[in-house]
């Protein structure tokens, strides 16, 4: 059974975040991806790198360019993690690639807008760019007086791998099904501050006040999905572990009060949950009664309703017990690798390795020059056949 994307060839320029996270789902999905190195010891271990080979290769040596370019001669995919322009200058910018290989996509990553953006040539990290999206502004609580706290980032999920990562792989499979027509190439343009835009168009629209579908009159935190609800917010148990509750819905709020009414001072009623001046007093019952018992066994009793209320579990606990891992020894001494997703049913994701040490997460700067070379065959020369298993560490062999 082939995978569904199988046949597919891409090359990486090494990078940090959304790329090697791209690229990490094209070769879940069957992808033959090759990432290009700068050098042996770089510091740097990738916890997205698996299914990939590495190849050191410098585009700055006269060799090293001349072997990329016949690498990309044959591939269908390019993926460019640097700000704009790097590759241009080298010679292996969109422009000149076309002339090399017309069916070639070359998917550009950057943090900041290429055109029309103020930002374009600064350095910047996920916190940046969720920044000036708009959209960190509107990830915050509120404080011990109701006022809205400062926005909270939201790790590096946000800019990195949802409007970053997923965006594009989401263009790149775009483009690979446009070519099936076309026969051609074309450029992917990815960045993060658009990608975390297009992800959050929902609250985006409803927090905006020029927009027809404005429902967040109140200040950030103070709102019905950002923590303002006290039917839609964490709360710490009596073992100083959490417990969520999302029971927006009057049907989802009645079963969650029926279960933990028994527990409070004060009962809860569908009849006023939509009424914001009793939101307080209700966040400060459900509170006291939270604090009274330990999260499992707040979990226990509403397992299985429709209560929405589910035990918050750390990244320890989930890498332990996670849905897709069959395989994987019981007693792994690193945490597991999240399974590949979404599944398909007839080609489902390659079969993710058990791992048991961390260095099984990581692919070896230079380990896959072997194939490289068996791949290119006679394309290259003595001299670049030379340059490559030196730079990979591997020049006794010759």
């Amino acid at each position: 059974m082939s995978l569904p994307l199988h046949g597919l060839r891409v090359v990486e320029f090494s990078g940090i975040g959304p790329g090697p996270f791209a690229t990490m789902i094209l070769a879940d999905f069957g992808a033959e991806v090759t990432r290009i190195d700068r050098g042996l010891n770089s510091g740097r271990s990738d916890v997205t790198s698996r299914g990939k080979r590495s190849v050191i290769v410098d585009a700055k040596d006269p060799n090293g360019n001349t072997v990329i370019r016949k690498m990309l001669a044959t591939a269908d995919v390019l993926v460019d993690p640097f700000r704009p322009g790097v590759l241009d200058k080298l010679g292996l910018g969109p422009h000149q690639l076309e002339k090399l290989n017309p069916r070639l996509i070359v998917a550009r990553m950057t943090g900041f807008p290429r055109t029309n953006s103020n930002y374009s040539q600064m350095a910047g990290h996920d916190i940046n760019y969720i920044a000036v999206s708009g959209v960190l502004d509107m990830i915050r609580s509120k404080d011990a007086h109701g006022e809205p706290s400062t926005p909270v980032p939201p790790l590096n999920l946000l800019g990195d791998f949802a409007g970053g990562g997923i965006m594009l792989v989401l263009g790149i499979l775009l483009a690979v099904i446009e070519r099936q027509t076309s026969g051609k190439g074309q450029v992917v343009d990815a960045d993060m501050v658009a990608g975390a835009r297009y992800i959050s168009s929902f609250p985006l629209l409803l927090a905006h006040p020029k927009s027809q579908a404005f429902i967040w009159s109140n200040p950030p935190g103070n709102n019905l999905l950002d923590g303002g609800a006290p039917f839609y917010a964490v709360y710490k148990t009596k073992d100083h572990k959490y417990m969520s509750v999302g029971c927006l819905e009057p049907q989802f709020f009645a079963e969650f009060a029926r279960i933990i009414n028994p527990y409070l001072r004060s009962p809860l009623s569908v009849d006023t949950q939509q009424d914001p001046s009793s939101w307080a007093e209700m966040r400060g019952t459900l509170a006291d009664a939270f604090a009274t018992k330990s999260r499992d066994e707040w979990a226990k009793l509403f397992h299985g309703t429709d209560a929405c209320c589910t035990p918050v579990l750390t990244a320890g606990e989930v890498s332990g017990n996670e849905v897709g891992q069959a395989g994987v020894p019981a007693n792994a001494s690193s945490p597991l690798p999240p399974a590949p997703h979404p599944h398909l049913s007839r080609t489902p994701a390659g079969s993710i390795p058990a791992y048991t040490t961390q260095a099984d997460f990581f692919v070896q700067n230079g380990s896959g020059v072997d194939k490289v070379l068996g791949e290119l065959g006679g394309q290259l020369s003595p001299a670049e056949v030379a340059y490559l298993r030196k730079v990979n560490g591997v020049g006794a062999k010759l």
